[in-house]
């Protein structure tokens, strides 16, 4: 998969496929694994990533149009992407197709800064 390729297949799917084209524009770093994953395990793990990214009140884009869609799916073997901003504030994960040619939909987490070094612990 090429960076356009994956660029041209962001389009409207949930509101953070826009974002993930931004950051994927501005040289962010992606990847798509090999392997496929049934829909319904997927939703699994977004549903309890979503229970705890509203727990933290971590900011998050489309997760829960993202678990809607994974959840519709079933047992559709799915591949997963992943985006991740070049400036680290945001990771994207993507779920296509089982032969990667289609985005079916896209979610962001904001990613959590490691708190700055105060000047004790710079000694």
């Amino acid at each position: 998969m090429t960076r356009d390729g994956l660029t041209e297949m962001l389009g409207e799917q949930t509101t953070a496929c826009g974002p993930a084209r931004d950051a994927l524009i501005a040289g962010g770093t992606f990847i798509i694994w090999d392997g496929l994953v049934p829909a319904a395990h997927l939703a699994h793990i977004y549903r309890a990533r979503l229970r705890i990214t509203q727990k933290r009140g971590q900011p998050t884009l489309a997760l829960a149009a993202t678990l809607d869609i994974l959840s519709h799916a079933a047992d559709e073997p799915l591949r997963v992407g992943r985006i991740d901003a070049a400036d680290t504030s945001w990771a994207f994960m993507l779920f296509l197709n089982a032969t990667a040619t289609a985005v079916l939909a896209c979610t962001g987490v904001a990613r959590s800064q490691p708190p700055a070094e105060s000047a004790t612990d710079a000694r």
